[in-house]
């Protein structure tokens, strides 16, 4: 009896561990199936152009071309289509965090008649598909005169019904007797928002710039249908320069991508830790 006693935790014990083993291998193989494109494109960049598209593939190339890198600044205006993409990621990021903040303050915060009927059909409109409204927008731009320009771009991407349902989950976990205690000192809504709200935000905010840069820095379509001129061109429409009407420099366009690809790791790898509280948090009330 007691030998049974003793054998029931032990076969416990030896079965979590199988466990927790498999759930490791398994997450270990998602891992390798997740990062092996990044990995052949990194190879890819260090390859000459026959040697991309070889078969079976070459993870490690026979000759290096650490070259790719250097020449890659003189055979297209690489710095220009980085320096474009950072004004339209920034200026995007920066405004639809703070027109998301604001509107979600008073979709939580303040109250009045039809808010969350409001808030509903506002929020449904991120079921409808860009390409719904996609010609409709461009005639507005086109009648305004602000194709080929960066503010058509900005305007369009300036606000975001995500970006408000994202900060108005985050912002419903405040107590609303805390924004009411900041009323009766005296406050105004906007005194509240900038004061109170916004400093217990932090990891929502970080969390909306993260997705928004990310978004914008790899939006391809709006910048090939706004921006004509080639010096308004962003990295990713940059990229099209190396392709040609017979053939195509493969290298040069995986080192392209990797390139582009460093400004995002950066910030993520800053900002992760508020990243994950906020996507974490923003999901607790609602």
């Amino acid at each position: 009896m007691t030998t049974a006693l003793h054998a029931a935790p032990k076969t416990k014990v030896t079965r979590e561990r199988a466990a927790r083993i498999t759930l490791y291998l398994v997450l270990a193989a998602l891992l390798v199936i997740v990062l092996a494109p990044f990995l052949w494109m990194v190879s890819s960049s260090l390859k000459h152009d026959v040697d991309v598209l070889s078969l079976p593939v070459q993870w490690i190339p026979t000759d290096w071309v650490w070259s790719n890198y250097d020449n890659i600044w003189s055979v297209a205006p690489m710095a220009g289509y980085l320096a474009n993409s950072t004004i339209l990621a920034v200026t995007i990021t920066f405004l639809q965090v703070l027109t998301g903040s604001f509107a979600a303050y008073g979709f939580s915060k303040v109250r009045f008649p039809g808010r969350d009927a409001l808030f509903l059909g506002y929020i449904a409109t991120i079921a409808v598909p860009w390409q719904a409204y996609m010609v409709p927008q461009y005639i507005m731009m086109q009648q305004a005169g602000l194709t080929d320009s960066f503010l058509a771009l900005i305007l369009l991407q300036a606000f975001s019904a995500f970006g408000v349902f994202l900060m108005r989950q985050y912002y419903l976990s405040i107590p609303d007797e805390l924004v009411e205690a900041a009323r009766l000192d005296g406050l105004t809504d906007y005194g509240i928002w900038a004061r109170i709200v916004l400093p217990l935000t932090k990891p929502a905010l970080a969390s909306l710039a993260l997705l928004t840069f990310v978004n914008t820095w790899n939006d391809y379509m709006g910048p090939f249908i706004y921006l004509s001129s080639n010096h308004l061109w962003t990295v990713q429409i940059g990229l099209r320069s190396f392709i040609g009407q017979y053939s195509a420099q493969y290298a040069m366009i995986m080192t392209g991508s990797v390139i582009s690809i460093v400004p995002i790791l950066l910030i993520f790898l800053v900002g992760q830790r508020y990243f994950i509280a906020g996507i974490a948090t923003s999901g607790l009330k609602g």
